[in-house]
């Protein structure tokens, strides 16, 4: 997609200072725009890079006024920071912006769709599916039986949506996201074995969920595993079966959260936490990267460490713990100066 900077002023409500004829491909950051790129001028550490860049053309402050000669082109706004943002965004739609059927593809004569639907090369649409509007389902997708999804979805190469699952508006689903395999079900038997329990339930994304690449969300053994409105996963989760997570929580990368365990809204959830099976964790709770949690959360907590405690009563141990060696020495001396006094004595 090309653009000149007359588009992009009015796209933004700016002014160009310079070529309004001049053309931009792509984005880069100041320190490296080269010919055929577009850039933005914030942070005032960076002007130094507005003298050097040979972006085509750089987004700056109105009140930005050049000191030396400039090769790139301005474009005049308010907030050069939300309006890069707001660039990005448009940018991000019109890439998105696909619709039709390529071929090949197999799609059930039962599968339902609505208006500005893109059904990319290689995929599958099994029986009885239900797809709203302005979907944009991307080559190598498989959607399973009586799968539901809402309006303005997109799911990007790759993924997998089980059968039963409901994927409600404004959801995206990253490459190679599995929604709905089987919950780690199993029984053990009086020969050492292990018999599966049959997975019958689902897996239901509220509104404006966002799943990372390669996350996966079981299947409930009975019931339904429950991403609320709002929430947002990272890369590489493992949802189990029965979970339920609250509205607008937000959780990193590599996190585990084990079978039935419910997690409150407005949650900060770090990088490789682990959290055990059928535990409550509270709303508006904060957990640091690489935390085990093993009970019950309240609202609010703070939590670090592994298993984990509050998150000053941790910063406040590990003062100690790193000085450990030391204070084993000191305390080593001390017993040798009493075991000599002890002696004299």
């Amino acid at each position: 997609m090309v653009f000149t900077a007359g588009q992009i002023a009015g796209i933004l409500e700016g002014e160009v200072e310079g070529n309004p004829e001049v053309a931009v491909h792509k984005l880069a950051k100041i320190e490296d725009g080269e010919i055929g790129s577009l850039t933005f001028l914030a942070n005032p550490k960076y002007t130094p890079y507005i003298y050097k860049t040979k972006a085509s053309i750089t987004i700056v402050n109105k009140d930005f006024v050049p000191e030396q000669n400039l090769q790139t082109t301005l474009i005049k706004v308010d907030d050069p920071y939300e309006s890069f943002s707001k660039l990005l965004e448009y940018y991000d739609q019109a890439k998105k912006a696909k619709s039709g059927i390529e071929d090949p593809v197999y799609k059930s004569n039962t599968a339902k769709y609505g208006s500005d639907f893109y059904l990319g090369a290689f995929s599958y649409l099994a029986e009885n599916v239900e797809i709203g509007d302005n979907v944009k389902i991307y080559p190598n997708v498989y959607i399973g039986d009586n799968v539901t999804i809402g309006d303005n979805v997109v799911v990007f190469a790759g993924a997998k949506i089980y059968s039963e699952s409901i994927i409600g508006n404004n959801c995206v689903i990253h490459s190679g996201a599995i929604i709905g395999a089987d919950g780690f079900g199993f029984s053990p038997s009086k020969n050492g074995t292990f018999n599966k329990i049959p997975q019958t339930g689902n897996v239901i994304l509220e509104d404006d969920v966002d799943v990372g690449a390669g996350t996966t969300i079981d299947r409930a053994t009975l019931g339904s595993t429950i991403l609320r409105k709002g929430v947002k996963l990272d890369n590489q989760i493992q949802i189990a079966h029965n979970v339920e997570i609250g509205e607008h929580t937000v959780i990193a990368a590599q996190t585990g959260v084990a079978g039935s365990s419910k997690i409150g809204k407005h949650c900060m959830i770090g990088g490789q936490v682990g959290i055990v099976g059928h535990i409550t964790i509270g709303d508006n709770v904060r957990i640091q990267a690489q935390s085990g949690i093993g009970r019950n959360v309240k609202d609010d907590e703070i939590l670090q460490g592994s298993p984990a405690i509050n998150y000053g009563d941790y910063n406040k141990s590990y003062v100690h713990f790193k000085n450990l060696p030391k204070i084993v020495n000191r305390i080593n001396e001390l017993d040798k100066k009493i075991d000599l006094e002890h002696n004299q004595d």
